[in-house]
């Protein structure tokens, strides 16, 4: 890679999760245990406390959910489904990776096209140090078609789906684990998904530092932060219409991860009063705002 592009990945998946409460029989069986991996180009640690017995397969369960979403979002793996897209330009798709660019798609909208997957080919003319103005051009996600059962980009388009498949696997893992029989869980990939709480987690940014806390309870929570990885000259979080963030840092609430995830990315982009509107469009929580001064906001 060359020395023009500095990346840092920041990325860690914490899942700590404990059964419905136990009589004391039970209780006495309690086993806590650990996974530590890869996953999404990341640290991966998983944490897991339930009936001796029931942990491990509980565990089991949860590693295979997550090697079964990277197969499907990875932009790190050749073989993943969106690599695949990325190469062919038209394939059928799962009904994972439908859902999530039915999603994508949404926010692209409520958000005015500041929310865009086909920022991919400026990502990687960056990290290449060459000329930016044909992948440029090649932004536009209303010019991705997305059927029933395929999607097809437009000549020369490939897709990231960072912004968005994160929080989808944290939303994913949760519902697992529901399924299982856990009621009380904290999942992070950097974006955070509560079944029960209340928990409590401080709001940083990576130049002024923790300015704020806010409460979680069966919801869900993603910050993004431009600053936090460069690619070449430019923050990691890349405009689509060729602006600049206008935010150190925005955490937002939101019912799922992956939208919460998608509209942290695309506020980072956006004046306050069109936060606004988007809020009301897609019916979110509280928004923390940190500038580049180091002040917090909330809208």
């Amino acid at each position: 890679m060359p020395a023009k592009s500095q990346l840092t990945r920041r990325r860690f998946l914490t899942l700590c999760a404990s059964a419905p409460a136990m009589g004391l029989a039970s209780a006495a069986r309690a086993s806590t245990q650990i996974w530590r991996g890869q996953a999404f180009g990341a640290e991966v640690s998983l944490e897991l406390s339930s009936d001796a017995l029931q942990v491990q397969q509980d565990l089991d369960a949860v590693v295979q959910e997550l090697r079964q979403i990277e197969a499907r979002f990875s932009i790190f793996s050749p073989s993943s489904e969106l690599s695949q897209l990325n190469a062919r330009g038209r394939i059928a798709v799962s009904e994972e990776m439908h859902e999530v660019l039915r999603l994508a798609r949404r926010v692209h909208l409520a958000s005015e096209g500041l929310f865009d997957p086909t920022i991919q080919p400026l990502w990687q003319a960056l990290v290449e140090g060459r000329d930016t103005a044909q992948a440029r051009a090649l932004i536009g996600f209303e010019r991705v078609e997305i059927g029933s059962s395929h999607v097809r980009l437009a000549p020369g388009q490939k897709l990231s789906l960072n912004g968005i498949a994160q929080g989808y696997a944290t939303d994913r893992i949760t519902a697992l684990l529901r399924r299982r029989g856990y009621d009380h869980a904290l999942v992070n990939m950097g974006e955070f998904r509560a079944m029960g709480g209340p928990y409590h987690l401080g709001v940083s940014d990576p130049e002024a530092g923790q300015l704020g806390r806010l409460s979680l309870t069966d919801g869900a929570v993603a910050s993004s932060s431009p600053g936090a990885m460069r690619v070449g000259d430019e923050t990691h979080i890349l405009h689509p219409k060729g602006g600049v963030p206008l935010w150190s840092t925005v955490t937002v609430e939101a019912r799922s991860a992956a939208l919460a995830d998608a509209v942290s990315t695309a506020f980072c982009l956006m004046p306050r009063d069109q936060m606004a509107r988007v809020c009301e469009r897609l019916d979110l929580g509280p928004v923390m705002m940190i500038d580049f001064e180091g002040n917090l906001e909330t809208l």
